[in-house]
């Protein structure tokens, strides 16, 4: 088979056919694994509940991609006893040989990666280069934060002393077992990349990934295994939230949790935390409602590219896509036909044929909230510039299938300017000035990205300094709000999108699966 050289980020907007041709021989590979029952994993064993749930494609309900372990409160408690039992040798393994053991799965997740991508395709239903991107993503951050222990020294470092016979030494010590609760739609990343950071730490962890996108998860434990890590270092369950999930949150065998989903229920994390008798650490990333801000001297056609590549990229299926844009009146009806021009065009249909560049979104309730958005917008006024639709011909009446959607119209103070919604649609208002503009995108409780698109350095700056945004960009054509890498760009939120203000993939981000302790020896 041939190999390609290309580099496939959040970044990337066009790959070459060696790309496309190694997809395409995975993609009928994988659908030789379809109908498989999988286990969950503890302790390095294979292991089953007495009942399973079916995992369909959103690209078309027809395909079962396999079933699934109903696991209850049991099978967790299971995998946190491995797991605290094989966090003494774990945490005391040299890390130098963590290191090794993690780099060696981050190459191969990589040595998997076509089948991953193309497994992803028909689990969540995002493009090719969106899934490439993920799969690739995770391997960066696990390699990311490996190179971060090594690069910090194993995070041991000799402090001043008071005497000639004193040494003083800050070590940061891991936690015990962490709780890694994964949304659906990074589903390796936001998987691989936590646990990974918490396993290179010398923590133990137990996975457990969305019910719609258990598939791509499975693997990645498959992969850990492949690559040597010890049993009981990383268990994967699967099941409910309402127990499965819940008892990860409960149990007091879990020493800190890592929770990517909801404002909703990442704010009771928080609020149960402080009233437990020894609160833990809490790694939570809630989302966003991501502005793009436009001013007169913007670039129109740069503009109007990174606004509907972030606005409709993964279906808006991202805590970063751009789902309101703020335009100067100045330039609003030229920036506003570009952009209807642009999303016209937008090719929506099954994710795996190469040039479809958007799929469906992940379920049915994903569907109701984008047609409830909808009839809303069209109760208060608003005016439909384009999309507004759930998809029904064949074949895309057998998936989950709606329109990249803009909505103009609106008063700014409206609902749709500050709930984030999780699907294709964007509402567009306009400004008079900059000020307005940061104004307007500041007035909201979530905090994780922003951009601007401007040709005055001056507005840049005004943007940077004031906006309250963790992830800033300016200018950029590939995603106005999104599109963040390991090592490049950190992606955290502030405000309400985030409970540490550390980003993924950022230099801080590691450190958070420790605790400082201060060792002085006296000779």
């Amino acid at each position: 088979m041939s190999q390609t050289t290309q580099r496939i980020t959040y970044a990337t907007m066009s790959a070459d056919p060696n790309l496309h041709s190694e997809l395409d021989a995975a993609i009928a590979r994988v659908k030789s694994t379809f109908g498989k029952t999988y286990p969950m994993y503890i302790n390095g064993q294979a292991v089953t509940a007495s009942s399973q749930f079916v995992k369909t494609s959103p690209v078309d309900t027809r395909i079962v991609m396999g079933r699934f372990q109903q696991g209850g409160r049991e099978h967790v408690q299971q995998a946190i006893a491995a797991a605290r039992a094989a966090f003494p040798g774990w945490s005391a393994t040299p890390w130098q040989e963590r290191v090794r053991l993690l780099k060696k799965l981050a190459d191969t997740i990589r040595k998997h990666q076509h089948e991953l991508s193309a497994l992803m395709g028909y689990e969540v239903g995002k493009n090719r280069l969106e899934c490439v991107g993920d799969v690739v993503e995770s391997a960066d951050l696990i390699e990311y934060y490996c190179d971060e222990f090594v690069k910090h020294d194993g995070f041991v470092q000799t402090m001043s002393t008071l005497g000639p016979n004193e040494h003083n030494s800050s070590v940061l010590r891991p936690y015990g077992v962490f709780a890694v609760i994964a949304p659906f739609n990074f589903p390796m990343a936001l998987a691989g990349g936590p646990a990974g950071g918490a396993l290179v730490a010398g923590n133990t962890v137990v996975l457990k990934p969305a019910s719609d996108t258990p598939v791509t998860s499975v693997r990645l434990a498959e992969c850990a295994a492949e690559a040597g890590l010890p049993p009981g270092v990383l268990n994967f369950v699967t099941g409910p939230g309402r127990t499965a999930g819940q008892e990860m949150i409960d149990n007091p065998g879990v020493d800190g949790i890592v929770f990517t989903g909801s404002m909703e229920v990442g704010m009771k994390l928080i609020r149960e935390n402080g009233a437990r008798p020894i609160p833990r650490p809490l790694i939570i990333e809630m989302g966003g409602k991501n502005p793009a801000i436009i001013t007169s001297s913007a670039d129109l056609d740069k503009a109007s590219d990174g606004v509907y590549r972030s606005a409709f990229g993964a279906q808006g299926q991202k805590c970063s896509a751009c789902s309101r844009i703020y335009v100067s009146k100045d330039v609003r009806q030229k920036f506003v036909d570009m952009l209807v021009d642009k999303t016209k065009k937008i090719r929506v249909g099954n994710p795996l044929e190469k040039d479809v560049w958007m799929g469906p979104v992940i379920n049915e309730g994903a569907v109701k909230t984008f047609e409830d958005a909808v009839a809303r917008a069209k109760r208060d006024g608003g005016r439909i510039l384009v999309g507004g639709n759930r998809l029904t011909n064949e074949p895309l009446n057998h998936g989950y299938f709606v329109e990249p959607t803009l909505i103009d119209g609106l008063p700014k103070d409206h609902p749709l300017f500050n709930e984030e919604l999780f699907v294709p649609i964007t509402v567009l208002g306009d400004v008079a000035t900059l000020d307005e503009a940061i104004d307007l995108s500041n007035k909201t409780e979530y905090g994780l990205t922003a951009g601007i698109f401007s040709e005055d350095d001056k507005e840049i700056d005004r943007f940077f300094d004031r906006i309250q945004a963790g992830v800033t960009y300016a200018n950029r054509r590939s995603g106005a709000t999104t599109g963040a890498w390991p090592g490049i760009n950190p992606f955290g939120g502030w405000k309400a999108s985030g409970s540490t203000g550390k980003g993924t993939g950022g230099p801080y981000y590691v450190q958070q699966f420790m605790r400082e302790q201060s060792r002085v020896r006296i000779k």
